[in-house]
């Protein structure tokens, strides 16, 4: 089994969705875990979207990077610029970094309709992201 941390700024919305995929693309090798350099709670639209798509990560938490300091990562994948350029030294001796920055649905603002698309958009993207990631390195 492989231990992959997903990493993003406030672990609420882009890196639980992907955490989401990942569990269930990679449910039989991997172990998967995802964290924030701040944690923000997880966004009830990413919730709500997921959903959508038949995955429930509605048991998700949100957690502080530090959290997982004893976990040696095989893959640690970063899903957005700021977590990218801020993420504290993360002791995994073997971990492959990856970084695939997705826009943020989250900073969105505007009708119910376009708020919903912007979480279409950036689920439909990490979906697609997580199913090549999944071939290329599980």
């Amino acid at each position: 089994m492989k231990n992959i941390l997903v990493l993003c700024t406030g672990n609420s919305c882009r890196s639980q969705m992907a955490h989401g995929y990942l569990n269930l693309l990679g449910a039989e090798k991997a172990t998967v875990y995802s964290a924030g350099i701040q944690t923000h709670g997880v966004n009830p639209k990413a919730i709500a979207i997921m959903k959508e798509d038949g995955i429930d990560i509605s048991n998700h938490t949100s957690n502080l990077v530090t959290e997982y300091d004893t976990v040696e990562f095989d893959y640690i994948i970063t899903v957005c610029d700021h977590a990218n350029e801020n993420c504290p030294f993360i002791p995994s001796k073997k971990a492959v970094r990856l970084h695939q920055n997705f826009f943020d649905p989250s900073k969105i603002e505007g009708s119910q309709e376009e708020t919903h698309d912007a979480f279409e958009k950036a689920r439909n993207e990490i979906k697609d992201y997580c199913n090549k990631f999944i071939v290329e390195y599980l």
